[in-house]
Parts: structure tokens; C-alpha cells; sequence
């Protein structure tokens, strides 16, 4: 034990070639400190060519609830050769590279001074491994990625136990038998670090906390399919894209647990409409794309608002435009999202910023839809979607699935014996709130008519002008009761306090490192709070105006070029953001990039930061 050592605050990254098993490692040491009862956030990255691509995952490691990742690095792992070349420099004084000597020479790589490198001889290993087991060196070499994890957490002396119970949670059932296989994977990397006598001086050490509170292993993937499944979604489509196809999957895989159809169809025009055409009969429908297969959804979009569909589409976020940087991260389908169609159809557009909301904001996008009969759009990004963390058990306590107006069979059924009644429901009936009773397709004495086409009350084709102008009004309509109806902590939510000097508004997962952010601004003495959106359609004009109004310095904090949400604000409020961080290279922002660029505006009032860092 050093005289400087620091417990349960670390960050550590694993690299190699994509289908090699980093996300695994990854997934391996998370679920290993869960175990401790540590909390973990973990950063996964990886390149669009997909096999054989450079990918890599940093997991920072804290006693205390995280929201993002940090920029330096405690502890570099490889067990390949170009990992060490990109990763290398960003190894933080103190820390320590583990590498294969055998293609690996750490003078050629620029460590910073203080930086240990660690040979660990993996062929070697491996090799007397595979006798030890009795298998073939084919197939023990899959579990180079183990034993290098066993290496990564001898070094911070940390409790194998924990490691086979992560281990016995991943392999279950008939894959049972794998798991001594791979603890002795795992001891061996511990054996090969105590036979170096290495781990002493290295001044980390992950310390388990078995008092901690019981927590979760999450990607915001799942999240939202938890919520999906929570609302009772009967009905999923999708094509599939990076990095949206990851829910359906794992809903694919549920799905006849909890009574759901997931299709998956021939194109994201096809999601979009077979998700319309299911919950026209009355099921609980969505479908879920990234940014190319969202476009693709427009004109279906367009359809279900004109005939007050109640459907759930979520958009996972990625580089843009065109296909952009297909695996990398950004937040720039915002304005697209709120204008998407033609003309001006009502939809709702919610943005989640964490992975409780998520899951909270998919179970509440039914709910919506249903209430004020119009398509949801659930804004997402890769950054959470494929990020993985520890969160506390969702809060259920306050979830109730609201169906909003729904005529029944009886009532159907009386307002058949009524004079005015003509073998036909008026499924659009004009009302004060813009909201008409429901029916099913093929619900008895529930007929009426679909079309794109403007429509009378029973949904025939219908262009007179007075016609034309209630069906706005009536549509229209629906969105101010939507902004009634929505609870205003779902709407938007300030952080920090009150009457600070700056506010920084934020969306999606630049809320996460803003969080952490946010006591070490303070700490500084920089008056500072955060204003999280999360509803962008309809807009929350005067609880936001009221908050900025109060800020004397407003900052807009976002991941696209444009300031997409800034320009939002300034078209509903009036009201302009002073300055811009600004982050566009795909990766996503650190909670060190958001303490320095905060500080640069409070400071230096930069007008304008660009963030760059990150591979």
C-alpha cells in the first residue's frame, strides 16, 4: 500500500479490435464492482467498419453514483498492438499500461512520466492455461480478454470473489460450465501481476462496499425496452441500424415472456406504418430507428397525426448528416424531430436525459399518445444507448397506465340505438380539449374511415373551408392540453441553485457530465445551475422563460454544431443563450470537458467553446 493511495475513484480502459471480446471485458468488470457495491459508468466506443474495428470501453469506477465518464485514465489494458498507440498518452501520471510484449514496445508509445508499463506474456499464459484445462489453444485464446481483466483488477487489488460472482450472472445454464473455465482465466491474470510484485505501488485500490445500496446493470437501450414492456407495447417493428437495433433485439429475446409481436420488417417506412396500422386496432404499438431510418418515417409520422394515432417512435441519435459517423455519437435530430412531416402535424417530442428517464419517459410516451391521441417521438442518443451503468432499481411506485378516451363496447353499443347514429362513430368529434373518444378498428358500431386526406367528424374525405379550419384548430388544440396534462418535473428541471449567476441548459446525456459537473463548479465558487429539457414539443415557454430571465449569464450546452435547442428556445421564448459549448466530433462530453468549459465562459467569457477531446 502506497502513502498516496486512492480508493474506489478510478478509471480504467480496456482496447482491441472490435469481436475480440472488449465489450465483454467490459461488461465483466462492470458487473464486478456492481457486485462490490460499487457504482460504475461505462463508455463504449467503437468504429463503423464494425469487425476488426478499433473499439474500446473506459469504465470509471466511484463509492458514490456517477453520471459520466473522465478524461484520464488510471489503468490502460491491451492485449494487442493498436490499442497502446491511440490510448497510450492519455494514461494519467501514476498510472500504469498492461501490454503484450510480444507486439507492444511502450518506448514507442509517448507515456507521460510516471506512467507503469506491464508486460504481461499472454501466449505464455495462455498456453500453460490450455494445459491446465485440457482444451485446445484455440479454444482457450478466446479468453485472452479475461485473463486480461483478471490482470486489470490484480493491479488494483480488488476481490476475486466478486469476479466469479460476475461471472456466474453472465454464464447461466447450459454455459454454466464456462465459468471455472474463465475464473481460472481471470486467476491467472491475478498471478501474473502478484509474480511481477507491481500491484503494491500503483495508487489505486478498489475497495468493496457490500452495505451499498442494491443497484442495476443498464445500456439505455434496455432501459427504454423496460419501459416499453412496462407500458404493456404489445407490438414492436424495426429495421435494423446502429445503435437502435440493440433494444428490439433484447426485446426480441422477452418477447414471448411478456405477450409482445417484435417484427422485424424490410424498412424503416414499413416499421413506421405497420406500428400505425397495430395500434389503429387498439394494442400498444412502437417501433424505434437512428437518424437515416427516422427520415424514412417522415410521411408515416405525417399520416398517424392527421388521424390522431396514438404510436411511439424512438429515435436513437448518431453522427450526422447522411450516414454520418454511423457508431459515433451526437445530438442533432432535435429541429428535424420537432418539424418532421409536412405541414405542421402535432406530435409530442420528449428528450430523456438519463437512464431512470428513459425508462420512465418510454412508459409515459404510451400513456401520452393515448391521452392526446397523436404520435410521441422519444429523442435518445447512442451516447446512453450504448453506454452501460450502475443506476438505482427504476421507481415504479407512480407508474399508472392511462388508455385516455376510450369508448367502450357498451357505449358503442347505446349510442348505436340513437336516432342521430348512422352505422358510423364520429372518431373525430370536434371537443373542447381537442381530444375525441376512440374506437377500434373492427370494434363493433365503431366504424369510421383513415385517410391523409382533411376529414369530416366519421373520417370521410372532407375539404370544405370551415371543415378545414376546426380540424386544425381541433388537432391543434391537443397540444395545449398535452402541456397542461404533462407534470412540469416531466417538462423541464433546474438543478443547482436557484438564483445562480449562470445557467446552462442542457439536453439528452449532456446532462450526465453537467451533473458531476455542477457541485466542482460550485466548490469553486462559480455561481452555476443546470436546466435540464426534456419536453421539446409542446414547448414549456413560460417555466423556461421564467428561469432564464432570472440567469444573468445563459449558456447553451449541446453535442451538433448548430446549437439546435439554443435556436429552439429563441423561437419560443425570445430568448438568446449568451454563450455556446459546443461538442461535434462524435464523442461524447466528459465530465472533465464540462468543469474546463464552464470555467472558460464564467472566466475568460469565451463566446463560444468547441470540445474536442476524446478517440
Amino acid at each position: 500500500m502506497t502513502n498516496t493511495e486512492t480508493v474506489n475513484h478510478f478509471s480504467w480502459t480496456i482496447g482491441g479490435p472490435q469481436g475480440t471480446g472488449v465489450d465483454s471485458s467490459a461488461i465483466l468488470f462492470v458487473r464486478a464492482c456492481a457486485l462490490a457495491g460499487l457504482y460504475c459508468y461505462g463508455k463504449r466506443e467503437y468504429e463503423s467498419t464494425i469487425k476488426g474495428g478499433h473499439s474500446y470501453t473506459n469504465v470509471r469506477v466511484s463509492e458514490t453514483f456517477i453520471n459520466s465518464h473522465v478524461d484520464p485514465i488510471h489503468l490502460f489494458t491491451a492485449y494487442e498492438k493498436t490499442a497502446p498507440l491511440v490510448h497510450a498518452p492519455a494514461i494519467t501520471p501514476g498510472g500504469a499500461l498492461i501490454y503484450d510484449p510480444k507486439v507492444t514496445d511502450p518506448a514507442q508509445l509517448g507515456l507521460q512520466n510516471g506512467v507503469s508499463a506491464i508486460a504481461i506474456p499472454y501466449d505464455e499464459l495462455l498456453n500453460e492455461l490450455a494445459a491446465e484445462l485440457n482444451q485446445p489453444l484455440a479454444k482457450v485464446m478466446i479468453m485472452k480478454n479475461t485473463l486480461a481483466v483478471g490482470a486489470s483488477l490484480a493491479m488494483v487489488k480488488f476481490d476475486p470473489q466478486y469476479v466469479e460472482a460476475a461471472l456466474k450472472g453472465i454464464f447461466t445454464d447450459r454455459k454454466a460450465a464456462l465459468v471455472p473455465m474463465n475464473m481460472r482465466a481471470v486467476e491467472k491474470g491475478y498471478e501474473a501481476i502478484e509474480k511481477l510484485g507491481v500491484a503494491a505501488n500503483f495508487p489505486y485500490r478498489l475497495e468493496a462496499r457490500p452495505d451499498n445500496p442494491e443497484r442495476l446493470v443498464m445500456s439505455g437501450t434496455s432501459a427504454v425496452a423496460l419501459g416499453k414492456v412496462k407500458a404493456g407495447c404489445k407490438f414492436q417493428t424495426y429495421y435494423p441500424i446502429t445503435p437502435a437495433s440493440d433494444e428490439s433485439v433484447y426485446l426480441e429475446s422477452i418477447a414471448a415472456e411478456f405477450g409482445m409481436n417484435v417484427v422485424q420488417c424490410e424498412d424503416e417506412i414499413a416499421s413506421a406504418c405497420m406500428a400505425v396500422g397495430a395500434a389503429l386496432t387498439g394494442v400498444r404499438a412502437a417501433t424505434s430507428t437512428s437518424c437515416p431510418g427516422f427520415g424514412l418515417m417522415a410521411e408515416g409520422i405525417g399520416w398517424a397525426s392527421m388521424n390522431e394515432v396514438p404510436v411511439v417512435i424512438v429515435d436513437y441519435q448518431r453522427g450526422t448528416p447522411a450516414t454520418g459517423l454511423p457508431t459515433r455519437h451526437e445530438q442533432a435530430d432535435l429541429l428535424f424531430t420537432a418539424f418532421i412531416s409536412h405541414g405542421t402535424p402535432q406530435r409530442i417530442v420528449v428528450a430523456p436525459g438519463t437512464m431512470a428517464e428513459y425508462f420512465e419517459d418510454a412508459f409515459n410516451a404510451f400513456n401520452y399518445a393515448e391521452q392526446y391521441q397523436m404520435p410521441v417521438l422519444m429523442l435518445t442518443d447512442k451516447c446512453l444507448a450504448n453506454n452501460t451503468m450502475t443506476i438505482h432499481p427504476f421507481d415504479e411506485s407512480k407508474l399508472v397506465i392511462n388508455r385516455g378516451k376510450l369508448v367502450s363496447d357498451e357505449e358503442l353499443a347505446r349510442l348505436s340505438q340513437q336516432p342521430e347514429y348512422q352505422g358510423v362513430f364520429k372518431r373525430y368529434a370536434f371537443s373542447e380539449d381537442g381530444v375525441s373518444p376512440r374506437s377500434f378498428v373492427g370494434q363493433e358500431h365503431g366504424i369510421h374511415w383513415n385517410a391523409g386526406d382533411e376529414h369530416s367528424e366519421i373520417g370521410h374525405i372532407w375539404e370544405d373551408p370551415e371543415n378545414r379550419i376546426k380540424m386544425m384548430q381541433k388537432r391543434q388544440k391537443k397540444l395545449e392540453t398535452a402541456l397542461k396534462g404533462i407534470p412540469q418535473d416531466k417538462q423541464f428541471k433546474l438543478y443547482g441553485p436557484e438564483n445562480a449567476e449562470c445557467t446552462v441548459v442542457v439536453w439528452g446525456s449532456t446532462l450526465g457530465p453537467l451533473l458531476d459537473a455542477l457541485p466542482i463548479l460550485n466548490s469553486d465558487g462559480l455561481s452555476v445551475n443546470v436546466l435540464q429539457l426534456r419536453l421539446m414539443v409542446p414547448f414549456p415557454v413560460d417555466g423556461v422563460s421564467q428561469i432564464l430571465n432570472r440567469a444573468k449569464i445563459k449558456v447553451g450546452f449541446e453535442m451538433n454544431n448548430t446549437g439546435q435547442l439554443a435556436k429552439l428556445i429563441r423561437m419560443e421564448t425570445g430568448i438568446a443563450m449568451d454563450h455556446m459549448i459546443l461538442k461535434y466530433t462524435g464523442r461524447p462530453v466528459s465530465e472533465t470537458e464540462a468543469v474546463a468549459a464552464v470555467r472558460d465562459v464564467m472566466k475568460q467569457q469565451v463566446k463560444e467553446v468547441v470540445l474536442h477531446y476524446g478517440y
